[in-house]
């Protein structure tokens, strides 16, 4: 298997407040919700860098596709990586994530290994790192 990500999915519970926060709260594009008409085809996708998209799609319609059942979700399972060119920006991603409704769950701060890092959590709780790693500089 060549690794080809090329969407990641995110299981919401409310579809709606969910495009608000990543459009309206952090400035992703998007095209708003698409699929209404469809039975568990509701959803919603953002343009990030390089042809990878994130998709918002309610937790209980994913469940459906894949043939597994609704389980309680845990922000501790996996975090998805924004990499920034500074602690300056991290710190700025960060304060703007947390004017968008995001909790807060590790402020900014220097980390063990040498770069500066914090986390936050979106409204339905996946986990976002905003990070600065100057061993990345230059890739």
């Amino acid at each position: 298997m060549k690794p080809r990500i090329t969407v990641i999915t995110l299981g919401v519970d409310d579809l709606e407040r969910a495009v608000t926060f990543y459009r309206d709260g952090l400035g992703f594009k998007t095209e708003g919700i698409i699929g209404t008409e469809f039975e568990h085809g509701a959803v919603a996708f953002f343009d990030l860098e390089s042809g990878l998209k994130l998709a918002l799609w309610h937790r209980k319609d994913l469940a459906h596709e894949a043939k597994v059942p609704m389980s309680v979700s845990s922000p501790g399972e996996f975090t998805l990586g924004h990499n920034v060119s500074s602690m300056d920006e991290v710190d700025q991603v960060m304060e703007k994530a947390e004017r968008a409704g995001a909790v807060i769950s590790d402020r900014a701060h220097e980390a063990f290994w040498g770069g500066y890092s914090g986390h936050f959590q979106d409204p339905d709780g996946h986990l976002w790192e905003v990070v600065y790693n100057p061993a990345w500089e230059g890739e």
